[in-house]
């Protein structure tokens, strides 16, 4: 289940993110100014941490070992992406964590 994610969300990132790069004339060559200090998968698996179990931004900063930006920039980029996939976190005490409409977990199949 997790490749099959990462196969499809993976493409959809992609494509937004060349489409980012494409919309304003450049002003570097292509392949020149800084790289993604996350790779997608982890940022997917950031994302998924945080909205499963509430980890914060620091700890996962600490835990993947850049700063607390990055993991604030990569879980707004992905969440996005998994909502429009259909998936929602439910909680296991009944009560409402976020909004159903921006949350995360697997789309039952």
């Amino acid at each position: 289940m997790t490749a099959d994610l990462v196969a499809e969300i993976g493409a959809l990132w992609h494509e937004r993110h060349q489409a980012r790069l494409a919309s304003r004339p450049r002003k570097r060559a292509v392949g020149a100014g800084a790289k993604h200090q996350l790779v997608f998968v982890d940022r997917l698996l950031a994302a998924l941490v945080h909205l499963r179990h509430g980890t914060t931004h620091d700890v996962l900063a600490c835990w993947f070992g850049v700063d607390r930006s990055t993991i604030t920039r990569a879980i707004g980029e992905v969440r996005p992406l998994l909502a429009e996939r259909g998936c929602t976190i439910t909680s296991t005490c009944g009560c409402e964590l976020w909004p159903r409409s921006s949350t995360i977990s697997a789309r039952p199949e």
